[in-house]
């Protein structure tokens, strides 16, 4: 196990306390299929016995004797195989101990919403696995692996709704390429999630699945349009997901949850079952927690497919291998262009050029060579290239006509029933009543699109260049409710010319940020492991506060802190002391606090403050007020931030009394866990 991702769990460990507990497996089966059936909605058995689900789902699943704890929270796809090898676990311990995760975490504690319905089979599928590995099949690296998909996945044996109430109940008639692929390959479909609806947006918000949220800080933006994959893999709901990449919408959700993804080269991998946005510009594929995992989803689901023209590209091609092109030192001698035009160091955008600054520094420190760079002409170039506008609702009528039995038969039917979110009423009613096509202007699209990759195809061949970098999302993103900016989708989107998104850090907000490369054509596997050279350099991994590893099947126990003491007043007469205790829910990320004062009256108080620890004897700005003049105790409960609940944990955050004594220098403790 690499030394950075056993740091991490050792401190989630610790702040869990309690050992994790196993429950028995006849137990489990009960409780899963019952949440199935009355959590998701969707057919399963009745649980039996009056428990909640909750108290009786496991988030580990047992060895072969039953009682070694194998973690699932963070878990590789190698880490899960080698398991499921060793006879210490099977495929059905691993749903189980998914689905325990889905219960706490995505309707409870940090409610990230991002699963829109469990598979009614996932645990009959994991069953049929486990039987071939007994009998000596193993299909490969998938095999018994559970994973989700966005649900613009066609799957024939559960609906594929595209997240919008207009198609909730629509069950096509086969599989999509990529998921017919991830079955012979021997994955087990656990969930479909939820997405921007119909991926006509980037905060994936629908009138099916409703509101996703950031693991990091649910009160956060998740991207998209592939955010509920995004939530839900950075989450550890699955060992890794499926999502799909119009512009921006599998780059972006990567870039804001730590993880990894590609946008493949157009034709690379079919979109063929994938409900589309545009089929010029659409492209499938994984979003990982690490670039292997990325690697060995990638070397399942790609090739070539006659029900998608342009995977054409691929005939005559020799099979990417992406796990095979993995070189720890493939940045050695690589030449790297730095967008400047995207990597402004002033106002909002500063703190995330400053991470992708940072990982550009750790590709230099890998022996890659950095160069600041400017496309020329790139805002002309860029201009009038998109084709969703042109291509959206003619794509979604022809798909919804073959699908058969669509409740729909077309964009404009769905904003005459009012079946969508208000969120998306402008952009679905512009794009229902433009009319006919401008067949002109569509035309015109196209051809800019081809003079935008030899353009920049050009330019890394006169710069020498092996790639270019940028960020993905030129700011933290948004809050929930406010707009997203700072996005970059365009360059590869428009291009067809392939771009990974990789971790690059976190800003000093708490949130991720990630670093975009673009390559040439077919470069696909380059620039994969370009990503795996800056993430064995860099160690960017870490999991998010909100989602721990569960106790017992269940979100852990609130973390108590204390402070108690005179804070160096001791020897004065009449010392005050401060007697303080802290609750902290880590999934919900709340702090409920009950402070108290002795040896003062409420006249001597000016405030009681949480205050950020500085990097000397000073301590930076107030975080918190928690009471003013008159007060000498406090109560309450506070929202905690990315940020704030890294330094709390960190033991970066103190309580301070300031008085009319002390005006200036305050009586301060160090909030610190108990036991």
């Amino acid at each position: 196990m690499e030394p950075a991702k056993e740091v991490s769990r050792t401190l989630v460990r610790r702040l869990v306390v309690r050992r994790l507990i196993v429950r028995s497996l006849v137990v489990r089966s009960l409780v899963v299929r019952s949440l199935v059936a009355c959590h998701f909605g969707v057919g399963g058995l009745a649980l039996a016995g009056g428990a909640s689900p909750a108290s009786r789902l496991s988030a580990q699943a047992p060895d072969a004797a039953g009682s070694t704890p194998f973690e699932v929270w963070e878990a590789s796809i190698p880490e899960l195989q080698a398991a499921l090898e060793s006879g210490r676990v099977t495929s059905v311990d691993l749903v189980d101990a998914y689905v325990a995760r889905i219960a706490a975490y995505d309707r409870a504690g940090p409610m990230l919403n991002a699963i829109v319905r469990l598979h009614p089979t996932a645990r009959e599928q994991a069953e049929r696995l486990d039987a071939e590995r007994a009998s000596g099949r193993v299909r490969g690296p998938l095999h018994g692996i559970p994973i989700l998909l966005k649900d613009n996945y066609d799957t024939f044996d559960m609906p594929t709704s595209g997240s919008t109430l207009a198609l909730a109940g629509s069950t096509p008639p086969d599989d999509a390429f990529q998921v017919r692929k991830l079955r012979e390959a021997g994955a087990v479909i656990l969930a479909k999630t939820n997405m921007h609806e119909l991926a006509a947006g980037i905060t994936s918000i629908s009138s099916l699945g409703g509101q996703t949220r950031n693991p990091y800080d649910p009160a956060r933006n998740p991207g998209g349009s592939s955010g509920g994959t995004g939530a839900g893999v950075a989450a550890s709901f699955g060992a890794v997901g499926w999502g799909s990449d119009t512009c921006g919408s599998i780059r972006i959700p990567s870039s804001v949850h730590n993880l990894v993804g590609l946008r493949p080269t157009k034709g690379l991998s079919s979109i063929d079952g994938l409900i589309p946005l545009s089929h010029t510009q659409d492209t499938g594929g994984p979003l990982a927690r690490s670039v292997v995992d990325l690697a060995l989803a990638l070397d399942a689901t790609t090739g070539a497919d006659g029900a998608d023209p342009a995977t054409e590209a691929m005939r005559g091609r020799e099979p990417v291998a992406f796990h095979a092109a993995l070189d720890a030192g493939s940045l050695a001698g690589a030449r790297i262009g730095a967008l400047e035009e995207w990597l402004s160091d002033s106002g909002a955008e500063a703190p995330v050029t400053a991470v992708v600054r940072a990982a550009l520094d750790a590709m230099s420190a890998a022996g890659a060579v950095i160069v600041d760079v400017e496309i020329p002409d790139q805002d002309s170039l860029l201009a009038n290239t998109g084709a969703i506008g042109h291509e959206f609702a003619a794509d979604l009528a022809e798909y919804l006509a073959a699908t058969g039995g669509a409740p729909v038969a077309s964009l404009g039917e769905i904003v005459e029933l009012g079946l969508h979110h208000e969120q998306l009423d402008g952009t679905f009613r512009r794009r229902s009543e433009s009319g006919p096509r401008d067949e002109a202007a569509y035309a015109e699209a196209l051809e800019r699109q081809v003079a935008l990759r030899d353009a920049i195809v050009a330019f890394m061949d006169a710069e020498r260049l092996d790639a270019i970098a940028y960020p993905t999302l030129r700011r933290d993103p948004a809050r929930i409710g406010s707009p997203p900016v700072g996005g970059t989708c365009q360059l590869a989107a428009h291009s067809g010319l392939p771009a990974i998104s990789a971790p690059a850090g976190f800003t000093r907000t708490g949130m991720p940020a990630g670093v975009e490369l673009i390559g040439r054509p077919f470069d696909d596997a380059r620039l994969v492991s370009f990503a795996y050279a800056l993430e064995r350099t860099l160690e960017p991994r870490r999991a998010p506060r909100r989602t721990p590893p569960l106790v017992d099947g269940r979100a852990p126990e609130p973390l108590r802190f204390s402070v108690a003491g005179d804070g160096g007043w001791a020897g004065r007469p009449a010392a005050p002391r401060f007697h303080g205790s802290f609750s902290l829910d880590l999934p919900r990320g709340t702090l409920r606090y009950l402070i108290s004062t002795s040896g003062l009256g409420p006249a001597d108080v000016h405030a009681i403050v949480l205050q950020r620890r500085g990097s000397g004897t000073r301590p930076n700005a107030v975080v918190r007020r928690l009471s003013g003049p008159g007060f000498a105790s406090a109560e309450g409960t506070l929202a905690l931030s990315a940020a704030d609940l890294d330094d709390l944990l960190a033991g970066r955050i103190e309580l301070a009394l300031y008085t009319t004594e002390r005006p200036r220098g305050a009586v301060r403790l160090v909030l610190s866990p108990e036991g």
